[in-house]
């Protein structure tokens, strides 16, 4: 399975890191997240529990996220290590453009249950929950960042 969610944003590139790497702050900022626990790490590397909402129905996983700063621009990579979806790998990358930021996020899973597996990953879990949940964060996140920017604060002061 492979999903992959792409928004531009009028803002700046380390306000909009910043927002996508802050995951403790998402269930303040992110209305469809219910929670997020850092249970091990911080600062580039953590691993949290996290938990959200597709329309009403909960969902929850584990995954380590790290940040990795030695590129051009930062990519903020998750793997889950607890959850129907352990051992799916997700990437945010930023294209920063002289007026504007393309964000995207891409999701990669490769269920291991046999038969059927294949199917409701690419059929269900993927455009249904994974593709719906992404698409809020990163529509919020634009929202948050754009709003910010055009009223000239950048919300360095957070």
């Amino acid at each position: 399975m492979h999903t992959e969610n792409v928004v531009e944003m009028r803002g700046d590139l380390d306000r909009i890191v910043a927002l996508a790497a802050d995951i403790e702050r998402w269930p303040e900022i992110l209305p469809h997240y219910r929670w997020v626990t850092l249970l091990e790490g911080g600062g580039d590397r953590k691993v949290v529990e996290m938990a959200a909402r597709r329309d009403r129905l909960p969902v929850k996983w584990r995954a380590v996220q790290e940040i990795h700063r030695d590129g051009p621009t930062p990519v903020i990579s998750y793997r889950h290590i607890a959850g129907v979806v352990k051992g799916m790998v997700v990437d945010w990358t930023f294209d920063p453009l002289p007026d504007r930021v393309v964000v995207r996020i891409r999701h990669d899973f490769s269920p291991p249950w046999p038969l059927i597996g294949g199917f409701l990953a690419d059929r269900v879990i993927g455009p249904q929950f994974i593709g719906n949940i992404a698409g809020k964060t990163l529509t919020t996140i634009k929202s948050i960042v754009e709003t910010e920017y055009s009223s000239g604060n950048d919300g360095a002061s957070d």
